[in-house]
C-alpha cells in the first residue's frame, strides 16, 4: 500500500510517497488523542505525583475511559487492539507531550504484568486461562485494578533462571516462600504475576503464578526510594507461606521461563522507545530555552557552540529513533505471522535498547547543560528527565547483559 503524492508541477513522472506505518490515519488519531490527554490530565499534576511517590488509581480509570489504557491488547480480552507499533506511538506521544518514562512505568505497568496471561491463553485456551483473563486482564485494562510483575530477587538481578522463590504444590494450592525486589507498582498493585520455582534448578523449573495482594503471608516490605521515576512506586515484596490457588497458575507448570523470555523483547523495545522519546522531549525543551534565553544581549541559540550541541543532540535522537522503529516494525511483522528469526529479533531489540539509551543519556545531559543553573533545579522538566533516564540502561536487562546477548547471537 502506498500513499500517492500530489502531481509535480514540473515535467516528468509523478512520484509516490513511501508508506509510513507510523503516520496512518488511525495512528495519527491515536497520537493526537494521547497528546491531548497527556497535556490535560497528566502534565498539570505530574510534579505533585512525583512528590507523592505514586500516581492516583483514578488515573488508570480515566486513561481507560479515554481509550488508551488497553492499546496493544486484543479486544477479545478487553483491550483496544493494535500492535507494538501502536503501543510505541502511544509511548512517544505521552512523553513528548510532557509526560515521562516514570509516568509510563506507573500508568502502563500492565504492559509487563498481563502479556504472559494473554499469551498463555492465546496459545492454549482452557477454562483456567479464560478465568484468569476475566479475573485479572479485563478489569486491569478497564482501569479498575492494578497489576505488577514480580521476577527480580534480592541478589538475583538479570539471572532469571537462578531465581529461588519457591512454590510447593499442596492440594489445590501452591505454598509460596521467598521475596522479590525492585517491583514496579508493587505498592499499589492488587496482584503480582510472579515468577516462582516449582521444579528443579534451572530455567525448566520456573512457573508463573498470579498472587493476590492481601493473602495471608504476602507483605509489601517497604516502598523503595529511588534516584528517578519518583511517580512510579517501587516495592520489595515478601512471601511467607502464602497459599495461592493452583488455578492461578499461568500456562503449564515449568513454562514460566519461556513466557518471561518471550515478553522481554517487548519490554526492551518499550524501553528503547521511552529512551528516544525522552531524548526528543529534552531536545525540544533545549531548543525552546536556547531561543528565549539571552546571554550578553543575544539569544543563547545564536552561539555556535550551542547550535552545534543541538545538532549533535538531534543526530543522536534521530538515529536512535530510526533504528528502533525498524525493530518495532519487524516485531509487529513477527506478531502478524511473518517468517522472521525471533532470536535475531531479540538481539536487534537489545541493540535498539542500548543505542537509544546511549542517545538519551547524551541528550539529557546536554539539555541540562544548556539550561545551566535552572536545569539543575527541580522546577525544571529536564532535571526530571535527567534522573529518570538513568534507569533505562538497567531495567529490562542491563546494558552489559544486552551486549553479551547480542555477542552470542552474532557469533562474536
Amino acid at each position: 500500500m502506498t500513499a500517492t503524492a500530489p502531481p509535480s508541477a514540473t515535467d516528468g513522472p509523478s512520484v509516490s510517497a513511501p508508506y509510513d506505518a507510523w503516520a496512518t490515519p488511525e495512528r495519527t488519531a491515536l497520537r493526537d488523542a494521547a497528546t491531548r490527554f497527556t497535556r490535560a490530565e497528566i502534565v498539570p499534576h505530574l510534579a505533585a505525583w512525583e512528590d507523592a511517590g505514586e500516581v492516583p488509581r483514578d488515573l488508570h480509570r480515566r486513561t481507560a475511559g479515554a481509550g488508551l489504557l488497553g492499546v496493544g491488547f486484543p479486544e477479545s480480552v478487553g483491550g483496544q487492539g493494535g500492535d507494538v507499533v501502536d503501543v510505541s506511538v502511544l509511548t512517544e506521544a505521552v512523553i513528548t507531550a510532557g509526560g515521562s518514562s516514570g509516568l509510563i512505568a506507573a500508568l502502563f505497568t500492565h504492559g509487563i504484568a498481563l502479556p504472559h496471561l494473554v499469551a498463555a491463553h492465546t496459545a492454549a485456551p482452557t477454562e483456567r486461562s479464560a478465568a484468569l483473563i476475566d479475573r485479572y486482564v479485563r478489569p486491569t485494562l478497564a482501569g479498575e485494578t492494578i497489576g505488577s510483575l514480580g521476577v527480580t530477587e534480592p541478589g538475583g538481578g538479570s539471572d532469571v533462571a537462578g531465581l529461588s522463590t519457591r512454590a510447593v504444590r499442596d492440594g489445590d494450592a501452591y505454598v509460596v516462600t521467598g521475596g522479590k525486589t525492585f517491583i514496579t507498582s508493587g505498592v499499589r498493585a492488587d496482584f503480582v504475576t510472579t515468577a516462582v520455582r516449582t521444579g528443579a534448578d534451572g530455567h525448566g523449573g520456573i512457573s508463573l503464578l498470579v498472587i493476590d495482594k492481601g493473602l495471608p503471608g504476602f507483605a509489601v516490605q517497604r516502598p523503595l526510594r529511588k534516584m528517578g521515576w519518583h511517580c512510579s512506586d517501587t516495592a520489595e515484596l515478601a512471601f511467607d507461606g502464602v497459599r495461592v490457588p493452583a488455578a492461578n497458575l499461568v500456562g503449564d507448570e515449568g513454562s514460566g521461563f519461556v513466557l518471561i523470555m518471550q515478553q522481554f523483547v517487548s519490554e526492551r523495545i518499550s524501553l528503547a522507545v521511552q529512551a528516544y522519546a525522552t531524548a526528543q522531549r529534552c531536545l525540544d525543551l533545549a531548543v525552546a530555552y536556547a531561543r528565549e534565553r539571552e546571554t550578553f544581549g543575544r539569544p543563547l541559540a545564536s552561539r555556535q557552540v550551542i547550535r552545534h550541541k543541538l545538532v549533535e543532540m538531534h543526530r543522536a535522537t534521530e538515529t536512535a529513533r530510526t533504528y528502533t522503529r525498524g525493530v518495532v516494525e519487524r516485531a509487529a511483522a513477527l506478531q502478524a505471522g511473518a517468517s522472521l528469526d525471533p532470536i535475531r529479533l531479540a538481539a536487534d531489540a537489545a541493540l535498539a535498547k542500548n543505542d537509544a539509551v546511549a542517545a538519551c543519556d547524551f541528550v539529557v545531559d546536554e539539555a541540562v547543560q544548556i539550561h545551566g543553573g535552572i536545569g539543575y533545579m527541580r522546577e525544571s522538566e529536564v532535571e526530571r528527565h535527567y534522573r529518570d533516564a538513568r534507569i533505562l540502561g538497567i531495567g529490562g536487562g542491563a546494558t552489559e547483559v544486552m551486549n553479551d546477548l547480542i555477542a552470542k547471537v552474532m557469533g562474536f
